[in-house]
């Protein structure tokens, strides 16, 4: 198990990378003179990358050993970063951004490959648990530590520290991991030929537009919560708040699935309470510490919202697993990026962050009521079958 401790590293090093930047925003907007709108879209190249290069660059280093994959991603991802540290201009940051997600879409599905062969049948689970947690940790350890760099030395260091647990991961990788073959991660093609399944279609479309309402708004979470309080306010016991439900939810949703069995159902109630939770948070901002609620709903109902995706997908294509859940990982970052750039496109055309929320909370609504349609027509097709029966 100790070799699969460097790509949790690295997955640390992703998670830290993926969300510390919806905090800093701010400084990087202030250093080049930039907009929060234009400044955010360093996050829609990083996702939307994460999103499209996994399946292409799949296809590039099909049948390569894992150990090669694994470095050069993780080479890209770590110079990148060191990149970002280092850009003179808005146009050299989102560049090094983009190739940042190029390394880290690589990076992330064959990381959780890897840890699944290293590791005899009856530890998969404890395997793939660490390789999740590593991101989910980065998340909610890595990011308000990036937070207190940044207060301390600046942005730009934080982008460096990143780099440096990347580059303790590349280590590890090198000297520790053997030269197994695994299988690529599914293509682009093989992504899009599920897709010709309406009930695929239909649930991935769900987890798009909860990423665009959840993961979108996290992008401009110090704008929002700055301009409805103080633009001094520190923003971490909120991120902690987030994070902390994060865990929450991705930890107890499977408990959930299995003892209900009715992973669609479950997801009615995640995206009620999520949409409930986004439109609450500028009510209950000066609330005292009722404002951090919303919060925490908002990260743990985003969070556990993949798994019963993923469920109920894997029943609809079981034959096609890997590319069903590779789809729908997919469409969650593609949902983040475009979340991303549509909160740009609002508040360049005037909309105050303190407003976004709302915005979130509608798109939110309508991922609600589009499952509840799904529900409802399976039900539907459900008694049809029986009475032809």
């Amino acid at each position: 198990m100790y070799r699969i401790i460097f790509l949790t590293l690295g997955m640390f090093a992703l998670g830290l990378d993926a969300y510390v930047v919806a905090g800093i925003l701010s400084n990087m907007s202030h250093s080049f003179g930039a907009t929060f709108a234009a400044t955010g879209q360093s996050i829609t190249a990083f996702t939307l990358c994460y999103a499209v290069a996994a399946p292409i660059t799949a296809a590039l280093f099909s049948g390569k050993p894992a150990r090669k994959v694994l470095f050069v991603a993780l080479t890209i991802f770590s110079i990148a970063n060191i990149v970002s540290a280092l850009a003179t201009s808005l146009s050299m940051l989102l560049v090094s951004r983009a190739l940042a997600g190029l390394g880290a879409g690589l990076f992330s599905p064959m990381a959780a490959a890897v840890a699944a062969m290293l590791v005899p049948a009856e530890k998969k689970g404890r395997a793939l648990g660490l390789i999740l947690g590593g991101m989910s940790t980065g998340t909610v350890i890595g990011v308000p530590i990036g937070l207190l760099v940044n207060n301390y030395l600046g942005w730009r260091y934080v982008f460096i520290m990143v780099a440096c647990i990347g580059f303790i991961g590349i280590i590890g990788i090198l000297f520790k991991l053997p030269d197994i073959p695994v299988t690529a991660p599914p293509s682009l093609k093989q992504r899009l030929l599920v897709m010709s399944d309406r009930k695929i279609t239909a649930t991935v479309g769900v987890s798009f537009l909860t990423a665009v309402a959840s993961l979108g708004l996290y992008t401009y979470i110090s704008p929002v919560i700055n301009t409805l309080l103080s633009p001094s306010l520190n923003i971490v016991p909120y991120l902690w708040c987030w994070g902390i439900g994060g865990i929450i939810g991705s930890l107890s949703i499977g408990t959930l699935i299995d003892k209900t069995g009715k992973p669609s159902y479950l997801l009615i109630g995640i995206l009620s309470i999520l949409t409930l939770g986004l439109f609450s948070i500028p009510l209950f901002i000066h609330l005292g510490i009722l404002a951090f609620l919303p919060f925490i709903l908002w990260g743990a109902m985003g969070w556990s919202s993949l798994a019963p995706q993923q469920h109920t997908l894997l029943s609809i294509q079981p034959q096609q697993g890997a590319a069903v859940v590779a789809l729908n990982g997919s469409c969650n970052y593609l949902g983040s990026a475009v979340g991303a750039m549509l909160g740009g496109v609002l508040i360049s055309y005037g909309v105050l962050p303190a407003y976004l929320p709302y915005w979130a909370g509608v798109v939110s609504f309508l991922a609600l009521i589009s499952q509840i349609f799904i529900v409802i027509r399976s039900i539907n097709k459900t008694k049809v079958k029986h009475r032809t029966v």
